[in-house]
């Protein structure tokens, strides 16, 4: 308990409400934050491990097992310092706003309403909303949702391929995350899945790590799509999205640095999902330089090079990086302007 004139952390809180309670990172992907981390983060003890545009971003999955009615489900926007650590005063804020919200509900509860009107709250995307209720269901030993059975039919293939405008992208998910149990008839239906359904499965397969078969799959169809003109673009970044959580780091490199060799690199669709979802493969120099080339001469033009590295630039240890390529002498003229333009010409001279 905290001593009455010290400010609680939003871990006591939950807990002192008698709550079950799971994190989620809902940032670059959908990924569970221990107890122990989220406490370090909160306490400014750890930076944020992964940042996206200069924010923690949180769904936080808040359970009673004996009153079911006060489940609830928050989702939280917290600012992080020029380190990348939570700020401590908004994190107090937003503390201080559901207390608030608590005494003046009738039941004095934690409930989802505790947060209306509230600045730090905002809205998942449909497919990382998809994927938390999918993750869950699981945390919660609940059931997946109606729709997982119609998925499963679709991919065991007793449901004709060109159906798949039947399905919901919540049984995506709930099949997505189990992947024990659909991987290989995922993995045989891949070559032949329209790219419809292909693009929306890619895309949630970043929250998870693929297993061999159907990492083999994705990359074959990304083989495939790289030939093809710029009308792919978007089915490309969703293949390079589903690659993108693979284990093998070696094999992801080489995924990318197939997609920077094509002229799909220049799209901005492709390189902002290369940039925010295998920021881990452009740790290799021999990928990164390549990469920062590509922005240099992406469509998206200097603004879009800009915004891309300053998000690249808030992760300290692919800073550091960057900055090193920054001053290879393999960059070329056109880099070289567009770093200029960013950080001021005296910058390139040195």
């Amino acid at each position: 308990m905290t001593s009455p004139n010290e400010q609680p952390t939003l871990m006591q809180v939950l807990r002192e409400a008698g709550a079950a309670v799971r994190v989620f990172d809902m940032g670059r992907r959908v990924s569970t934050l221990t107890s122990d981390e989220f406490e370090r983060i909160e306490e400014a003890r750890t930076p944020y491990p992964t940042p996206f545009l200069h924010h923690a971003w949180l769904g936080i999955l808040i359970w009673h097992p004996k009153q079911p009615a006060q489940n609830a489900i928050w989702f939280l926007k917290l600012p992080l310092d020029e380190q990348g650590y939570l700020v401590q005063a908004a994190r107090d804020d937003l503390v201080s706003r559901l207390l608030l919200n608590a005494v003046n509900s009738q039941q004095g509860a934690l409930e989802e309403d505790a947060l209306k009107d509230n600045p730090y709250s905002f809205k998942p995307e449909q497919e990382k909303m998809a994927i938390f209720h999918a993750r869950a269901a699981q945390a919660t030993s609940a059931p997946a949702s109606a729709y997982y059975e119609a998925a499963q039919q679709y991919i065991n293939g007793s449901m004709p391929l060109d159906r798949w405008a039947d399905l919901a992208l919540q049984g995506l998910a709930d099949l997505v995350v189990r992947l024990d149990d659909n991987s290989p008839a995922l993995a045989a239906r891949i070559p032949e899945m329209p790219e419809p359904v292909l693009a929306s499965i890619a895309t949630l397969l970043e929250h998870v790590t693929p297993p061999v078969a159907v990492r083999d799959a994705l990359a074959a169809r990304l083989a495939g799509a790289l030939t093809e003109g710029e009308e792919k673009a978007l089915l490309v970044a969703a293949l390079i999205r589903g690659l993108s959580n693979v284990a093998d780091e070696r094999f992801k490199q080489q995924q990318v640095l197939l997609v920077l060799q094509s002229e799909h690199a220049l799209e901005a669709e492709v390189i902002v999902a290369t940039a925010t979802r295998c920021s881990s493969a452009l740790q290799a120099p021999e990928v990164l330089l390549p990469f920062l080339e590509r922005l240099a001469q992406g469509k998206a033009g200097q603004a879009g090079f800009s915004r891309v590295l300053a998000d690249l630039m808030f992760m300290p240890a692919q800073r550091a990086l960057i900055m090193q390529a920054f001053r290879s002498p393999e960059r070329s003229e056109q880099l070289s302007k567009a770093i200029g333009e960013m950080f001021g010409q005296t910058f390139t001279r040195h």
